[in-house]
């Protein structure tokens, strides 16, 4: 199969125009394909030859203008159209197309719980070939009108307003000018809940076995719909440009979501079974809010080429967090009354779950600018490699820094200009950062140049002393409001420090211009329990790189100054010695969960360069989480705890010592949450202590009573992550798993059982659970991955190492045979990364060297190795503290 490359898109956009897609899916044929005819009337500007990409099963037939041309000209994804007139023409391509069990192209999924059949499209980048035949890139848009025939007793959703004609036959309208990759349609016997909004109807569908779920939750999440849709409108000037808008959570999807026009694609693990914490529903409405977003900046313009794709992920990534924190809902929810913000503190999961995404992936070998240079990316698998936390959670951050500096006023004019100038159409970086300029005086071109192109992390570090002759007082600042009220006074007068004054300096490791805020705290005296309270004196903003003169504050030096208070900037930020003692011993006493968001990111990226312990990483979080009242925060900590520091950064004779600290915090939390008053944070405590647990004993009594001690009781989702835990630690066996996967036979019961087979300790079963992830191409995506993560066990490390060398010719193979989706997911989620040794490096660093490695398995192994080569340094520098 061809890929195609920028060059190719270039040529083909100039050549002609497409100007209908009028395509036909026959649903009923059988289980392994469908039936794709499709119309595509198109004009060539002059004479010559182009090509059209299709993957069919089987290519019945070809015509051009009424006269039949050959299917065996078919070349891998490309038929050639050669000797093409400067004029209008008629393409007719009738195929029979293979369902997909990957996810990628039209995924058929069977719900174990009822036997039911569901279908829906992901067409993105080149998966579109898989359905129908079309000029596949994104800056020859049209019009698509598609006609679908389904089993009776389902319903077709698609980008319009779909009617049922009878006998199966449904009608989608034809939708305004968009994009091959985000056509869309499922089909199914879904379960629906529609209403109407601003004269648009409205709908949330998932499958029927699902359906209890969703209506439990269908007021909060239509309401946080309709609220982000009202909201976007005062935002933009440009209406919604589509005639409905429908959300459907669909099973084994890839991605969190889709942003189709009209027709948003969701996970479906959105549709809650078990127990869930709030920042989990607020994760599910960013979600909502972020594929909102992506109807104007994404559907209504879209990238020209695949290189400005940040440009749709940083932008929907920025709105949907800021969007999150300004909607209030009418009635109310959960615990927030109506007509309240429910989701005020959006930026600090971001800041401790999203954000070290971007950091972790901007300091590895692949890294890249948010907006690379167009000969970066030339084809679309190397574009398909940029959708990571540089494109998303870099670049949002870029956008946050951008309008702290532009001014929200300024910023969403240009926004507003793009999109008046662009709507229907495409549009380049260049295009973008033109229309904010044309709506400030400020240098917007040289900010892009800054951060836009470059890559890498800059390093702001506070050195804190006592005033220097020659240094300049500085009293009077302009006030920041995220994170504390505008305009507060938390400065101390000139009066009131007695004549003492402190010098801060902020020294920059890196290129790019940061605006931040500062903050200074003080001990509060007389707290009766916990860390001290810390209380702000002094907030105040400052320029990086400044102009080398210190800045003088009144009073005697604080207890604790932080940087990028309010974490309105992309940088890692080191405290003064005094200031990080402070933070160790005070943390959890800081009154601003931004702020403790800013300082556990420090000593994540400390503990990652090697220059604070992983112990002391655990006996930090031992000593605040307990005080801890932000759950983004418990979360993101206890993640990275788990995830990294015990299970990769800690040496294997260190673990159990780990893995008790962890546990140990996880009953404490248990315990402070006994009266019932945080069962959010009970939820995350027990589950952490479950994946933490060294001994089966206190497990199998919750398993055997239903319920944690205490409560909660044991939802779905605890009972397969307590089996999971016991077959780890070799305290269950295949029988019980059965037993567990016949009294929930659902598709996640499905995933829970292989994961739990697969994380059993014997040859016996790692040798069945290889050879299912390597050999058997039938496996879903979602049972791909599940397998895969129960596979790899740290405290296993005889039983695996067998498996680490094969691991690479195994993975390329597979890859190979199965495509992206599969490969992305053997590079992320079979790649051994408990073994932590140099033996391991070595013969992945050897497996690079492969030419048949396709690029999306390329860049996992790239990211892995160079994480696993971290791994080594942190614990080679925590043996030498």
């Amino acid at each position: 199969m061809s890929v195609l490359t920028r060059d190719e898109a270039q040529t083909r956009a100039r050549f002609l125009d497409v100007e209908r897609y009028t395509i036909a899916l026959d649903l009923t044929t059988g289980a392994e394909t469908f039936d794709s005819r499709t119309v595509i009337r198109f004009t060539a500007h002059a004479a010559g030859d182009t090509f059209v990409e299709v993957k069919p099963a089987t290519l019945r037939s070809v015509s051009l203008d009424g006269q039949p041309l050959d299917p065996a000209l078919l070349d891998g994804n490309r038929y050639p159209l050669t000797g093409l007139a400067a004029g209008p023409h008629e393409l007719r391509v009738d195929a029979a197309m293979h369902y997909s069990r990957t996810g990628e192209g039209m995924h058929r999924f069977t719900d174990p719980t009822d036997g039911e059949t569901y279908l829906y499209t992901q067409l993105f980048m080149e998966d579109v070939q898989r359905v129908f035949a079309a000029f596949d890139q994104p800056d020859l848009k049209s019009v698509f009108a598609i006609d679908v025939t389904a089993p009776e007793g389902w319903s077709v959703l698609g980008n319009g307003i779909a009617e049922h004609t009878g006998e199966g036959h449904w009608t989608i309208a034809p939708t305004p000018l968009v994009s091959t990759y985000l056509v869309a349609v499922a089909a199914g016997p879904w379960h629906s809940v529609t209403t109407e909004h601003a004269g648009l109807p409205f709908g949330i569908h998932c499958r029927r076995s699902l359906a209890p779920y969703l209506d439990a939750d269908a007021d909060e999440i239509l309401g946080i719909t309709r609220a982000c849709y009202d909201r976007y409108h005062e935002k933009f000037d440009e209406p919604y440009p589509f005639d409905s808008y429908d959300q459907a959570f669909v099973p084994e999807f890839n991605a969190g979501a889709m942003e189709n026009p009209g027709l948003v694609t969701f996970r479906d693990e959105f549709v809650y079974r078990s127990a869930v914490t709030d920042t989990e529903r607020q994760t599910r409405a960013m979600v909502i809010a972020h594929e909102m977003a992506h109807m104007w900046f994404g559907d209504l313009v879209t990238l020209t080429w695949w290189d400005d794709i940040w440009l749709n992920e940083s932008f929907a990534e920025y709105m949907g967090y800021q969007t999150l924190t300004e909607i209030a809902l009418p009635q109310a929810l959960h615990s927030v009354a109506a007509g309240q913000t429910p989701f005020p503190d959006t930026w600090v999961d971001f800041g401790v779950a999203r954000k070290g995404w971007g950091y972790d992936a901007d300091q590895r070998p692949s890294t890249h600018p948010v907006a690379p240079d167009p000969d970066a990316v030339p084809d679309t698998a190397s574009a398909l490699l940029n959708f990571d936390g540089i494109s998303y959670a870099k670049g949002a951050s870029a956008l946050r820094q951008l309008v702290a500096w532009l001014g929200e006023k300024d910023f969403l004019a240009g926004i507003n200009a793009h999109f008046a100038r662009h709507k229907f159409g495409n549009a380049t970086l260049t295009d973008f950062i033109d229309n904010l300029a044309s709506a400030t005086d400020r240098d917007v071109h040289a900010w892009a140049e800054q951060w836009l192109r470059t890559t890498g992390i800059d390093t702001l570090t506070a050195v804190v002393t006592e005033p220097a002759a020659h240094a300049r007082s500085q009293t009077q600042t302009q006030p920041q409001g995220t994170g504390h009220a505008q305009g507060e006074d938390t400065g101390q007068t000139p009066a009131q420090s007695n004549g003492q004054s402190w010098c801060l300096t902020v020294t920059r490791d890196g290129s790019r211009p940061h605006r931040v805020a500062v903050a200074a705290f003080d001990h509060a005296l007389g707290a009766e329990t916990g860390p001290g309270l810390l209380t702000l004196r002094d907030r105040f903003e400052t320029d990086v790189p400044g102009d080398g003169t210190p800045t003088v504050r009144p009073g005697r030096r604080p207890a604790l100054v932080v940087l990028n208070d309010g974490d309105l900037t992309y940088a890692k930020v080191r405290l003064d010695g005094a200031s990080w003692d402070t933070a160790l011993t005070s943390l959890s006493a800081i009154p601003d969960p931004l702020t403790r968001a800013v300082l556990w990111n420090t000593a994540r990226d400390m503990v990652r360069d090697g220059e604070l312990a992983p112990a002391t990483y655990l006996t930090t979080a031992r000593t605040h989480l307990p005080y801890e009242t932000d759950l983004a925060l418990v979360q993101g900590v206890l993640s990275f705890a788990a995830g990294q520091i015990t299970d990769r950064y800690t040496a294997p004779e260190d673990r159990p010592r780990a893995l008790a600290t962890l546990a140990g915090l996880c009953r404490d939390l248990i315990r402070r949450t006994e009266d019932g008053s945080h069962p959010g944070l009970r939820l995350i405590a027990v589950r952490h202590f479950i994946d933490a647990a060294t001994q089966p004993d206190t497990l199998q009594s919750w398993l055997e009573d239903g319920t944690v001690h205490g409560g909660p009781e044991l939802d779905p989702e605890l009972r397969w992550r307590i089996l999971t835990r016991l077959a780890v630690l070799g305290a269950t066996d295949e029988t019980a798993i059965d037993a567990e996967l016949a009294a929930d036979p659902s598709a996640t019961g499905r995933e829970g059982a292989a994961r739990c087979r697969a994380a059993l300790p014997t040859p016996e079963a790692k040798a069945t659970a290889w050879d299912t992830l390597f050999t058997d191409d039938t496996l879903s995506n979602y049972l791909f991955t599940a397998t895969a993560q129960g596979f790899w066990q740290p405290g296993q490390d005889e039983l695996l190492a067998a498996y680490v060398p094969r691991f690479y010719p195994d993975a390329t193979a597979l890859a190979a045979r199965r495509g992206p989706a599969i490969a992305e997911a053997a590079g992320r989620y079979a790649f051994p990364a408990y073994a932590v040794d140099a033996q391991s490096l070595a013969i992945g660093t050897r497996a690079l060297e492969d030419p048949d490695l396709i690029p999306a398995l390329r860049r996992k192994l790239v990211d892995q190795l160079d994480d696993l080569r971290r791994a080594l340094a942190v614990r080679t520098a925590s043996a030498t503290d």
